[in-house]
């Protein structure tokens, strides 16, 4: 598809007509009638990521697109465009949405790109640029308007990768390749904040209670099982009464009134 644009773009470049060649001749002369002060018009100079696209009488010139390095242009009849091919970055401005669930978010992000086809760039759209910039503007939009907000809030990695891929379609017959998008914020209203704070602070207090409701149980499991072992062994019983007694004691300087076991008292009682 891209050879098919260049040649559309470039088809009979050096057919210029008549007209156009006696051009071409006298702005040669006036190039050597001034030179060399003409060289400081004439000779034009792009960096290593740089490329410039040179228009004579209109038409693109043969070989495309010059660079880096040194070129040639001709006085009154070349125009050129120097075209950055390196990778740009832009905020796309904070869109305010509504969602599939009727909720209202405000989304921005940030998109790299490059021009990668400095010719077709300049021949098939006025400002490769701004377009790509509107063009994401857009798609971040339908984008967000086409998730719930769960899903937003979940899957932003794959809601980047999806936009990156759309956006690389469209801006392809631009020149522009888009390697990357990421979405940056996303803002929801006030109220709906502190609505869904009320619900994570009362699902966690919900799953506080089941904590303890649990932990009580097992509890009252590990009781049930001591008291059925000591039940078994009078002696394991009375060891604990009397453990108990000196942990009191322990703790606490303090006279301490307590039940003299059954058992002892039977003994001083008349049978």
């Amino acid at each position: 598809m891209l050879q098919d644009l260049n040649c559309m773009g470039t088809s009979d470049e050096g057919d210029i007509g008549l007209c156009g060649k006696i051009l071409t001749v006298l702005s040669l002369i006036v190039v050597a009638c001034t030179f060399p002060f003409s060289l400081f018009f004439c000779l034009k100079v792009v960096a290593e990521y740089e490329r410039a696209v040179i228009f004579r009488l209109g038409r693109i010139t043969p070989g495309g697109a010059q660079g880096p390095g040194i070129f040639f242009v001709l006085p009154c009849i070349d125009v050129y465009s120097k075209i950055d091919l390196r990778t740009v970055s832009f905020d796309v401005p904070p869109q305010e949405v509504l969602t599939k669930d009727s909720v209202t978010v405000t989304v921005d992000a940030v998109v790299y790109f490059r021009i990668y086809n400095a010719t077709i760039s300049v021949t098939n759209v006025s400002d490769a640029q701004a377009s790509t910039r509107l063009l994401a503007q857009t798609t971040l939009r339908n984008m967000i308007g086409s998730k719930n907000l769960s899903e937003i809030f979940g899957d932003r990695e794959t809601i980047s990768n999806t936009m990156q891929m759309i956006l690389d379609e469209a801006t392809d017959p631009w020149g522009v390749k888009v390697e990357r998008v990421e979405v940056k914020d996303i803002r929801l209203p006030t109220q709906l904040q502190r609505a869904m704070a009320a619900e994570a602070e009362a699902s966690r207090e919900a799953r506080a209670k089941v904590i303890a409701a649990n932990g009580e149980r097992e509890a009252a499991r590990s009781l049930k099982e001591a008291s059925e072992v000591m039940s078994e062994s009078p002696s394991a019983l009375q060891l604990r009464y009397l453990q108990t007694l000196n942990t009191i004691s322990a703790e606490k300087n303090s006279t301490i009134i307590f039940p003299v076991p059954i058992d002892m008292v039977n003994r001083f009682l008349p049978s």
